[in-house]
């Protein structure tokens, strides 16, 4: 009972809020697993993927977001303890040191997509302006300009020198950001 009003009391202080840590690669569920025995809430959200292994197929949960899982906590009380898990590079920082915290929305967000029945993939975010890259089919390696992202996307080639370029549509998902 005194564990339940401490972590009710940890919620309700403004000073918790939610961070991206930044994992070693695939240490996201160890990382996950480490803040729930030190009872700092965590969310490692996943989609379920097939798995090919030489002998066999399976459905594997993979994180949405390779790389990072999202701790809600206090810096103040509990940056060393999060730092301290195996697994964890860093927390996600502003430019001076300081953790940068993400928006409640943002997460509640997120945790109703994969909470709901909804098909949903990870996709680059990539924005009209940024240079791309294109990562699937006959384009594949070609960069240049994004120029609008629907569900497909304007690429721009252009021959700077000559103030020449020539733009193709491909599908948004075939492209990551430069």
């Amino acid at each position: 009972m005194l564990e339940e009003v401490a972590l009710v009391r940890e919620v309700t202080d403004p000073e918790v809020r939610w961070y991206a840590l930044w994992t070693r690669s695939r240490h996201e569920q160890v990382v996950r697993e480490q803040l729930a025995q030190k009872q700092i809430e965590a969310f490692l959200p996943t989609v379920t993927r097939w798995s090919r292994w030489k002998d066999r197929k399976k459905k594997v949960d993979w994180p949405l977001f390779p790389g990072y899982c999202f701790a809600r906590f206090n810096p103040r009380q509990a940056r060393l303890p999060v730092l301290r898990c195996a697994g964890v590079v860093s927390i996600i920082a502003f430019e001076g040191g300081e953790p940068a915290p993400i928006p409640e929305h943002e997460i509640e967000g997120i945790r109703h997509l994969v909470d709901s029945d909804l098909a949903f993939d990870p996709c680059p975010m990539i924005r009209e302006g940024m240079m791309v890259e294109v990562v699937h089919g006959p384009l594949k390696g070609v960069i240049g300009r994004l120029v609008r992202k629907n569900d497909k996307a304007r690429l721009v080639l252009s021959v700077e020198m000559i103030g020449q370029a020539v733009s193709v549509e491909v599908d948004a998902a075939d492209v990551r950001a430069y």
